[in-house]
């Protein structure tokens, strides 16, 4: 927006009160400074961002740092140019103070040092967000704003002293913001920034050492805070940078991932790694849902995955007999106990694949050691290699694995399986059985997959590294040949060029990182910081998915026990401690900010029928539209007739399969519609979704995610 445009309200006809100039003239002299500063700052980055392009790339971590800036600056232009002035969320007026300060997604300062906006994360934001009439924090006034197309097109205030009054505030501050929650919804998640709640607010800028567990219904704001929470301790918490691992946000599914999609962006952070569990392995995208409950039960226990690792240590055994290893030079003998030595050489936590290389060094070593150094290292290890008994007994003791091959045979070799997980019963074992050739692999298998892969780490590491050792050597025999060249160029040997001479300055003109490297798994971790939402819905073995890419046990866990499908009849410590989680801290969301009381009124019998001390929250605003009950025959009329009567908005049909969607209304189960939220929903034959408590906790979700009105269609 530039200097020169017209007001930054845009009030309709029956807010013309609102457009007095006694209330609205600071903020918009306010507005053209932004205005006029947002002008100059893309200007100048956009110049800067235009220099770094066109100059040279540069190696090493010269290339690095030029990446980093280009990223950085990129991100920066996108965020000013998305919003504009609507970067602005809402002023604060300090008891006392002469000015109001103005609260940014992103900080804003003009030329002359003036603090126009105040990045929404830092501390003197807070009280924005966490201000009460119990504890005003400071303040005597808030206001907030509504952005409609880059203008404003309502604002509403809060008064916490009396001199407060004096602005002539626009008192009507819980209508608005009540009014608000009852906006159409769209395909993706509306910015909520504005009116986060001090209940909400406190829990996002929670300190993040140890896990944090939010836990809330349908409705208190959980996803916000998760996402809010995700963009505040990137920006605030100097040990979750991009360069310390940064933070992962795990989300239950892909349309949950597509709604949420543009909230982080619109908090001015793209640096955090969203994905679902089925994105952590290869074999996600393919995995079917497992059909027997007692196999998915088996499989997704924690001592299932300790039967990886007895798997794994199964290939990791020293032969017990020795043999004689014939060398160009004599015949050595290699013991037994010697073979057990050149095992017990890889660190603790080393992955088998690249431990291999290690144990092979320390037979070369051993054996080198009983011949005598009368021969080179190096060429007594090549001498080996061609002992065709030394090779052969060592790949089958130490031999590369694949996580699929070796997950692949616990389920087809009974007498693997047994030796590996010796508690299962006879009938256990036989119910893992899987005949198919290639397996095909369920959700439950994701976690095995998983722990096999992190703890078999790359078969190709040992080649990667040797070509990257390669080219490092054949780099530095090329600048040793430069120096060369440049001291023969030097007549009388004096003066700085000498100092060529020097093996560590040989050594530094080598860059290692400008070589060919291994490109890293961007999910495998390790992350500094890790956000779960639906965490109630996650087994004993996918804990161990997200504790393995996180060592600092740095975690915000978002769920409602009362939305687990599989039950949940330990408490969030218990459960979380035995996967290996302590110090755990819960805090509570119980006010429900989207279900209109209508529809919570018919929900809440359904999950109390199966946990009566459901942690079901308190609505706070009314729809004035009753839950509606019709036939299935019905849906078709529902749907036009809604359709008709909102020209925006979105619906869900939840329960027919067979629904077509269309871009306004989508067709989705139970499972998939959690996280989400609709203007309508409508429920096809809810009582076929299932019995026990999967069934009622499936109607519960479904029936909550409206946010206007419900539908409940049976065929009988």
């Amino acid at each position: 927006m530039s200097p020169s445009a017209t007001s930054a309200f845009d009030l309709p006809g029956r807010l013309s009160a609102k457009a007095d100039p006694a209330l609205v003239a600071d903020d918009e002299k306010h507005f053209a400074a932004v205005a006029e500063c947002l002008e100059h700052t893309v200007a100048d980055l956009s110049g800067r961002l235009d220099t770094q392009l066109k100059a040279p790339g540069g190696v090493g971590r010269a290339a690095m740092d030029r990446d980093t800036e280009v990223h950085r600056l990129t991100a920066r232009l996108r965020a000013l140019r998305r919003f504009g002035l609507d970067l602005c969320l809402g002023r604060v007026v300090p008891d006392g103070a002469p000015e109001p300060v103005y609260i940014g997604r992103l900080g804003l300062t003009d030329s002359t040092g003036r603090r126009l906006l105040v990045d929404w994360r830092s501390p003197a934001a807070e009280p924005f967000f966490a201000a009460t009439h119990a504890d005003p924090m400071g303040l005597a006034s808030r206001r907030r704003y509504r952005w409609t197309g880059g203008r404003i097109s309502d604002y509403w205030d809060e008064v916490f002293t009396a001199e407060g009054l004096e602005h002539h505030a626009a008192l009507d501050d819980q209508s608005a913001f009540l009014a608000s929650l009852g906006g159409s919804r769209s395909p993706r998640m509306r910015d909520v920034l504005a009116t986060i709640q001090a209940d909400q607010n406190a829990i996002i800028r929670a300190g993040s050492r140890g896990p944090l567990v939010v836990d809330g219904g349908p409705g208190t704001g959980k996803t916000v805070v998760a996402l809010h929470r995700s963009a505040y301790l990137l920006h605030s918490d100097p040990r979750l940078g991009h360069r310390r691992g940064g933070v992962l946000f795990v989300g239950p599914h892909q349309p949950y991932l597509s709604y949420v999609s543009d909230v982080l962006p619109s908090l001015g952070e793209e640096g955090v790694r969203t994905c679902t569990l089925r994105d952590l392995v290869p074999e996600g995208a393919g995995a079917q849902e497992e059909t027997d409950p007692r196999v998915t039960r088996l499989k997704s226990s924690a001592a299932m995955v300790r039967a990886v690792e007895a798997a794994v240590r199964f290939y990791e055994e020293p032969p017990t007999e020795g043999l004689t290893v014939t060398t160009d030079w004599s015949d050595v003998w290699l013991s037994a106990d010697d073979w057990a030595e050149a095992f017990r050489a890889p660190g603790p936590g080393t992955p088998h694949n690249e431990a291999r290389e290690q144990v092979w060094d320390e037979l070369v070593a051993i054996l080198w050691d009983k011949h005598g150094d009368d021969v080179p290292p190096e060429v007594f290890g090549r001498s080996l290699l061609r002992d065709e008994e030394l090779v052969t007994t060592f790949r089958r003791a130490w031999p590369l694995l694949d996580a699929a091959d070796l997950v692949s045979d616990l389920w087809s070799v009974p007498a693997y399986l047994r030796m590996c997980a010796p508690w299962l019963s006879a009938d256990e074992a036989r119910a893992l059985r899987r005949r198919a050739e290639p397996p095909a692999w369920t959700v439950a298998d994701l976690p095995l997959l998983d722990v096999a892969r992190q703890r078999l780490g790359d078969p190709q590491a040992a080649v990667r590294r040797r070509r990257h050792e390669a080219a490092v050597a054949a780099e530095r025999e090329r600048m040793a040949g430069v120096i060369d060249n440049v001291i023969a160029a030097d007549a009388d040997g004096e003066g700085a060029v000498t100092m060529l001479r020097g093996e560590d300055l040989r050594e530094a003109l080598v860059d290692e990182s400008a070589l060919p490297a291994a490109e890293r798994e961007p999910l495998a971790g390790p992350f500094a910081h890790v956000v779960v939402d639906e965490a109630q819905e996650l087994t004993d073995a996918q804990w161990q998915m997200l504790l393995l890419r996180c060592p600092s046990r740095s975690f915000t866990i978002v769920g409602d026990r009362a939305q687990a499908r599989h039950g949940f009849t330990e408490s969030w410590r218990e459960r979380l401690e035995r996967v290996g989680l302590d110090r755990v801290t819960v805090t509570s969301l119980g006010v429900n900010y989207r279900t209109p009381r209508e529809v919570m009124a018919e929900a809440e019998p359904v999950i109390r029928a199966v946990l009566p001390d459901a942690n079901v929250p308190t609505s706070v605003r009314e729809s004035g539209v009753p839950v509606r009950h019709g036939r299935v025959a019905d849906l078709a009329s529902v749907l036009r007739t809604w359709l008709a009567a909102n020209a925006d908005g979105t619906a869900c049909v939840i329960g027919d399969p067979t629904f077509p969607e269309t871009s306004r209304v989508r067709s989705l189960t139970p499972e998939l519609a959690k996280g989400l939220e609709f203007d309508l929903v409508v429920l096809v034959d809810p009582r076929e979704f299932g019995e026990g408590v999967a069934g009622a906790v499936d109607r519960y979700v479904a029936m909550t995610r409206a946010t206007r009105q419900l539908v409940i269609l049976t065929s009988a």
